[in-house]
């Protein structure tokens, strides 16, 4: 349907319209049931072809989807559960403080993007902006205070795209430089759009699927010697990210999980390490150590321009705002994007679980979580200089205009 269109249809189907579209929101983005809860799932061991065993007797296979509107696809694959040790034990070489003491933890199955996502992808999210700007002006799917906690926002133009794109932006390069906050909005964006659930990894959800089983420095082995046949780092970049997927998978076929681009993680950062989660064995949530303070948050795998022991699976780093943000001209500072290195080589990957979270626990994975975050997004939204948007699948057909 033409956007034009939405002024000349009769109130019953506006009406009929409005309620479909919220249903559509609230099934996709909390309930998953039914159908919904099928893709990637078959109930019979496939004959050929990667695929991880539930406990219920299903089975959990790799499967693509294409972002509703756009030509831009992603592909997410299945990964085993069980129990390992997160983070490196002190003899590791190249280890830091922060990547201990070592904790068992039990990760159940799930689901892990193939690559970090793209600027292919993350382009499409971007063009947003445009479209939750027109759809604002000509009054479709307003927001209200009934409704403002479905909604997303948008990433704002980029100020100075020379910051963002001087090392490329090739779709299939991973995209970077986008903040936690945003890329927890891309992940509720697409799970609007596509009414299957995504969000960030947590940190243990990460390392389990960069290790795929060994508990070595790397997925590969114990020395760095073969990490150029895995990994875009410092000492084999030619002075950009590489295409994801260029360089060999780990034993799980994920592509990049050791360099390229840090990738977030929902977690906080701390710089002693799960001293703070407890004993284990833990499960994931027990592990997982949701952040207090506006920063740091912890992003892991390394990046294009990081030595090999910083691309190692237990390797982590913590943001850092005001750094990272160091040349941003705007005031208050973007609540969407960074700036300065290190942060040009920090991106993202999907991550999706074997069972949907219930409402309030997705809730933690998507939204706003301090105050200082808040007020920066609340100031760029009163001033017209960001927007709010429904992240649901009608959005298709202004995305395609």
């Amino acid at each position: 349907m033409q956007q034009h269109d939405f002024r000349r249809v009769d109130r019953l189907r506006l009406v009929a319209w409005i309620f479909c579209s919220t249903l559509c929101l609230a099934e996709g983005l909390f309930a998953q049931t039914g159908s919904q809860a099928m893709l990637g799932i078959v109930g019979r061991q496939p004959e050929s072809g990667p695929y991880v065993a539930t406990p219920d007797g299903k089975f959990l296979v790799p499967y693509a989807v294409t972002i509703p509107g756009s030509r831009a696809s992603f592909e997410m694959i299945p990964v085993p559960g069980g129990k390992f040790w997160l983070g490196s034990p002190a003899a590791e070489a190249g280890r830091s403080d922060d990547e201990g003491p070592q904790v068992e933890v039990e990760v159940p199955p799930f689901w892990i993007g193939k690559t970090e996502v793209t600027w292919s992808e993350y382009k499409v999210f971007m063009s947003l902006y445009d479209v939750f700007k027109k759809l604002q002006v000509e009054g479709i799917r307003k927001i209200d205070e009934a409704n403002r906690v479905d909604a997303i926002t948008a990433p704002t133009p980029l100020y100075e795209p020379s910051h963002t794109f001087e090392f490329g932006d090739d779709p299939q390069q991973p995209a970077v430089t986008m903040t936690q906050y945003a890329a927890k909005q891309y992940t509720k964006w697409i799970s609007g759009m596509s009414g299957y659930q995504y969000r960030l990894p947590s940190e243990a959800e990460w390392e389990f699927a960069a290790r795929a089983g060994q508990a070595t420095a790397y997925s590969f082995g114990e020395s760095a010697d073969k990490l150029g046949d895995y990994a875009c780092f410092a000492e084999n970049n030619s002075g950009g990210p590489a295409k994801v997927g260029s360089k060999k998978p780990n034993a799980y076929g994920l592509y990049d999980m050791h360099g390229n681009a840090w990738e977030w993680t929902v977690d906080a950062y701390s710089a002693e390490g799960y001293s703070a989660v407890g004993q284990g064995p833990l499960t994931i949530h027990q592990a997982l150590q949701w952040p207090k303070a506006a920063y740091p948050r912890c992003v892991r795998g390394g990046g294009w321009q990081d030595p090999a022991d910083r691309c190692r699976s237990a390797a982590r780093m913590g943001s850092n705002d005001e750094e990272w943000k160091s040349e941003d001209p705007n005031i208050p500072l973007s609540p969407w994007w960074y700036t300065t290195d290190p942060a040009r080589s920090v991106g993202m990957r999907l991550v999706r679980s074997w069972k949907p979270l219930d409402q309030e626990q997705i809730k933690l994975f998507w939204e706003i979580d301090h105050s200082d975050i808040d007020q920066d997004v609340t100031m760029r939204l009163d001033e017209g200089r960001g927007v709010l948007g429904l992240p649901v699948p009608e959005l298709a057909d202004s995305l395609q205009q």
